[in-house]
């Protein structure tokens, strides 16, 4: 099998590679403009500048004000500073709080916490494809429901929730509870427009679209109330003190931009080489995949199932021949383990420790696709018949 591939990356919800004109304007930042965006003099004005711009390209991809976009540090300070900031703001409403069962740890954890403080926590059940049920969530809504905090894409299996119909159920139950998505694995995959579809609050990571790590963002709608997580200097606000990481925040400005560009043709061709990839890795027998593949799924991630093989073993296997999967949610841990989202779509028992997750970028190319299903073709009968010795 001959391949001019030096390595297929096929993980690429853990994380992207950094586009060239984000890392570009990166590097100019660190090297060139480097000021402290607190700082009065004409460095600290040019460091702030990039904040400004940064702000500026972010909302106009969701047709929102400036204003409501908080810098973080990425997907996981978003979500905590949304769950915790709204919980502990908004207590005297009420103390109930709805998520799902599929959620990623950057939230359950988080509503485990909040259990610990007193709030009653409602996790909605999910069906065979991850998605939830509309009439639990009217069932669970009530006057003492302060927020709604559910992933838009399911980081494992690609499921999408139905957002825009389960905003319409919580605003007629209770007008007054917050909604928080997590946008985490959507943003740069859909169009999202916060201020339609009635999101108080929505989370973004940076590393997930092409920019550095360790970047990421809060929209937060004008007039929502929520706590800081962090004190200190003002920054931002007030809403999250301490110096701004002006180099990421500009890198991230900048790959937010650049994944809008051309949007349709980027996804026509994620749609595209996902659907080879399910129809090829489908012939292979014993192999199943997770979840909807169609275009009523995400168009990055296919979650696909090996009987009679470990995740583990499968995934040092493809990457012995330069191909990087994962098994489970990379972002939780190193060492995998038992999958909450596997469990709760009723995967059967001996299916969890045999899953591992595909995830594709804009750059994923059909000669890469080609080969990883060569090599899946040709290892996976092969270990089946070592495993059964």
């Amino acid at each position: 099998m001959e391949t001019n591939l030096t390595e297929v990356y096929l993980d690429n919800s853990a994380t992207t590679r950094c586009s060239e004109r984000a890392k570009d304007l990166m590097v100019k930042v660190l090297m060139e403009d480097y000021g402290n965006p607190s700082s009065l003099h004409m460095k600290g004005v040019e460091a702030e500048n990039y904040i400004k711009e940064a702000k500026k390209k972010i909302a106009k991809t969701l047709k929102v004000d400036e204003k409501e976009i908080l810098f973080t540090s990425g997907g996981t300070e978003s979500n905590n500073t949304a769950l915790i900031g709204a919980a502990l703001a908004n207590k005297r409403a009420g103390n109930h709080i709805i998520t799902t069962s599929i959620e990623h740890a950057s939230v359950s954890a988080v509503a485990g916490y909040l259990e610990e403080l007193g709030f009653r926590v409602t996790y909605l059940k999910v069906d065979a494809d991850g998605i939830i049920s509309l009439d639990e969530l009217r069932e669970a809504v009530c006057e003492d429901t302060i927020l709604v905090s559910m992933m838009m894409v399911n980081n494992e299996i690609g499921a999408v929730e139905p957002i825009e119909e389960a905003i319409k159920v919580i605003k007629e139950k209770n007008p007054n509870t917050l909604v928080h998505v997590d946008a985490i694995q959507a943003y740069g995959k859909y169009r999202i427009f916060p201020k339609k579809l009635g999101i108080d609050m929505l989370s973004v990571s940076g590393h997930k679209i092409h920019a550095p790590k360790g970047t990421g963002f809060l929209f937060i709608k004008d007039k929502t109330k929520v706590k800081p997580l962090i004190y200190g200097g003002g920054q931002q606000k007030g809403m999250r003190s301490g110096t701004e990481n002006v180099p990421g925040v500009a890198a991230l400005g900048e790959a937010a931009e650049e994944i809008y560009e051309n949007f349709e043709e980027k996804i026509d061709h994620l749609y595209q080489i996902k659907q080879r990839f399910v129809e090829g890795v489908l012939k292979i027998e014993g192999v199943s995949v997770n979840g909807k593949t169609g275009r009523d799924s995400a168009p990055q991630i296919v979650s696909v199932s090996i009987d009679g093989v470990r995740s583990e073993v499968m995934l040092h296997t493809l990457e012995d021949r330069k191909i990087y999967v994962s098994a489970g949610s990379a972002c939780s841990s190193n060492k995998p383990s038992v999958s909450h989202t596997l469990t709760n779509i009723g995967l059967k028992g001996s299916l969890l420790d045999s899953t591992i997750r595909f995830s594709f970028s804009v750059h994923t190319t059909e000669e890469e696709i080609g080969y990883a299903l060569e090599v899946m073709n040709e290892v996976v009968p092969k270990l089946r018949r070592y495993t059964r010795k």
